[in-house]
C-alpha cells in the first residue's frame, strides 16, 4: 500500500475506519465498517459520499469553445460542438476499430471543455489528446479533488451550502461556493440516483467532505457499493463491460453518438473507426450488452461463460459484470450476447463451479433512474 498514490482525502478515510485496498494505482476506500450493504441501501434511500479523486480532470482550450469542440470531435463520436454551455454530456474516445478506448464525461464551461475520465486510462488517455489535438492545450487538473454525493436526500443537503444547486437540472454544470472553495459542481454520477460530481480545490476537500457528511442522511460509501450501484443503474464499468473490443453499438450506447454525428448528419463521421460504428449504427452489430438475471441467491460473476443451452459444449457469451443488487433483492449481471439470443425473456445458462445454472436476459436498468430531468 505504501507504493500507492493518495488522494487529497486519504488522511480522511483512515479516520473514518475505511478497509482501503488497491485501485487503478491509489489507494481507496473499499468499504466503511456500515458494510457494502448498508452502504449501498443508505445511498439508493439517503445519500452517500464518494472520494472519485483518483479520476482524471482535463481541460482542453483552444482559441473559443467551439476550437476546442471542433478539435475533440476528431476523436469523438458525440456532438460536442452543439453542447450547450453549463451543459454536460457522456461520450467515448474511439479507436480505428471502432473499439472505446475509453468512456468519459465532457462539459462546456464556457471558453474550456472539461473532462472527467477514468482512473485507469487518464494517463494514456491524456497523452493521446496531446498526440493529436492541434492549436489546443490538454492540462491535467492535478490541484482538485472530485467528490460525489448520491441519493434522494443529496440536493437537499448540498442545498444548504449554496441553494443554485436545487435549480440544476440532470448534466447541468455551475461554479457553487461550498465550504470555502469554488467548486465545478455536475448534478449527475454514476449510481442511477440523483446527485452531484463536485470538482472542489484540493485543499478544501477534507473540509467540504467532513460539512457534507455532519449531516445525518450522509454517509461515506466505498467502491464496494459504488460497483453495485452502477450495475444495479445498468451503467458500464471500463474495462469490464466495455473496453477497446467493444464498440458502441455492441455496448447497447448507441444513445450517446447524436444524429449530428451519424451518416446524413451535419457532421457525419469523422472519429476514429467511423466505417465501423456507423454502418452498426445503420445495421446492427452480431452481439449486444444485456441484462441478465440468475435463477436462485448465487451472484454470477465476470467471466462466467454463456451457454444457448444447457448441453452445448461451445460458448456464446459471457457475463462482463455481476454480483448481488441488494435494491432489488437478488443477483444481477450483465455481459454480451448474439442478437439472436439477446431478447428479453430469453434464457441461457452459466456456467458455475462447473453446473449450467439459467439466467434470464432482463431489461437494464434493474433499478429505474432516479434523474432530475
Amino acid at each position: 500500500m505504501s507504493d500507492l498514490l493518495q488522494t487529497p482525502l486519504h488522511q480522511f478515510h483512515e479516520t473514518l475506519g475505511a478497509k482501503m485496498v488497491p485501485f487503478a494505482g491509489y489507494a481507496m476506500p473499499v468499504q466503511y465498517p456500515m458494510g457494502v450493504m448498508q452502504e449501498h441501501l443508505h445511498t439508493r434511500t439517503k445519500a452517500g459520499l464518494f472520494d472519485v479523486s483518483h479520476m482524471g480532470q482535463v481541460i482542453i482550450k483552444g482559441a473559443d469553445y467551439a476550437a476546442a469542440a471542433t478539435a475533440l470531435e476528431t476523436l469523438i463520436p458525440v456532438d460536442v460542438l452543439g453542447l450547450a454551455p453549463d451543459r454536460q454530456r457522456y461520450g467515448f474516445l474511439t479507436n480505428d476499430t471502432g473499439g472505446i478506448m475509453d468512456d468519459l464525461m465532457l462539459a462546456n464551461r464556457g471558453d474550456q471543455i472539461f473532462m472527467v475520465v477514468n482512473a485507469g486510462c487518464k494517463r494514456d488517455d491524456i497523452a493521446y489528446l496531446k498526440s493529436k489535438l492541434d492549436d489546443v492545450s490538454v492540462t491535467e487538473v492535478t490541484d482538485r479533488a472530485l467528490i460525489a454525493l448520491q441519493g434522494p436526500a443529496a440536493e437537499t443537503v448540498l442545498a444548504a451550502l449554496d441553494p443554485k444547486v436545487a435549480d440544476m437540472r440532470f448534466m447541468d454544470v455551475i461554479t457553487a461556493s461550498l465550504a470555502g472553495g469554488d467548486c465545478w459542481v455536475s448534478r449527475s454520477g454514476y449510481t442511477g440516483e440523483d446527485g452531484y460530481e463536485i470538482s472542489v480545490p484540493a485543499a478544501q476537500a477534507a473540509t467540504l467532505a467532513q460539512t457534507l457528511l455532519a449531516h445525518d442522511d450522509v454517509a461515506p460509501i466505498g467502491l464496494g457499493a459504488r460497483d453495485s450501484l452502477r450495475l444495479e443503474g445498468g451503467l458500464c464499468l471500463y474495462g469490464h463491460d466495455i473496453n477497446t473490443d467493444t464498440t458502441p453499438t455492441e455496448a447497447a450506447l448507441n444513445w450517446a453518438i447524436q444524429k449530428v454525428r451519424r451518416s446524413g448528419g451535419d457532421r457525419a463521421g469523422g472519429f476514429p473507426g467511423a466505417d465501423v460504428i456507423l454502418a452498426q449504427l445503420a445495421d446492427g452489430a452480431d452481439r449486444k450488452r444485456v441484462g441478465l438475471l440468475p435463477e436462485g441467491r448465487a451472484p454470477m460473476r465476470e467471466g462466467v461463460p454463456l451457454f444457448a443451452h444447457i448441453e452445448d459444449e461451445t460458448p456464446i457469451g459471457a457475463i462482463t459484470s455481476g454480483g448481488f443488487g441488494p435494491t432489488v433483492s437478488g443477483p444481477v449481471a450483465m455481459g454480451y450476447l448474439p442478437v439472436a439470443q439477446a431478447d428479453l425473456g430469453t434464457t441461457v445458462y452459466g456456467e458455475l463451479r462447473g453446473k449450467r445454472l439459467p439466467l434470464t436476459v432482463a431489461a437494464l436498468p434493474f433499478t429505474p433512474a432516479n434523474f432530475k430531468r
